[in-house]
């Protein structure tokens, strides 16, 4: 990833969906620290927040991708098809309740 494609991106997909009030979580990957994808994203009114550097136990990020991984591995698809169409399924899975809890859960206090 970089920075350009990220900005890019950004601004494509991103900042259409987005609406006032959102929050993103971005970890600590240099690239999404790039000129122009804050700002673009503040103008839409909503929120950006950096991960602190810190174990994978307290990001949420990571909470996620945990929950997902497993869930992967006892899908146990074997082809590029599957595996597109089971992720798409388990990520509708992931319900806000829960999104706010790995947040909660890593100490980033509701608003």
């Amino acid at each position: 990833m970089t920075g350009e494609a990220l900005r890019a991106y950004v601004e494509r997909f991103l900042v259409p969906t987005l609406t006032a009030g959102d929050v993103l979580v971005l970890d600590n990957l240099t690239a999404h620290k790039v000129v122009g994808v804050r700002k673009a994203i503040r103008a839409t009114g909503a929120n950006l927040l950096h991960l602190p550097s810190c174990s994978p136990e307290v990001n949420p990020v990571e909470q996620a991708f945990a929950k997902l991984k497993a869930l992967l591995r006892k899908a146990a698809a074997r082809t590029k098809e599957a595996f597109c169409t089971t992720i798409s399924r388990l990520l509708d899975t992931f319900t806000p309740a829960e999104c706010h809890n790995y947040l909660a859960n890593s100490g980033y206090a509701p608003r």
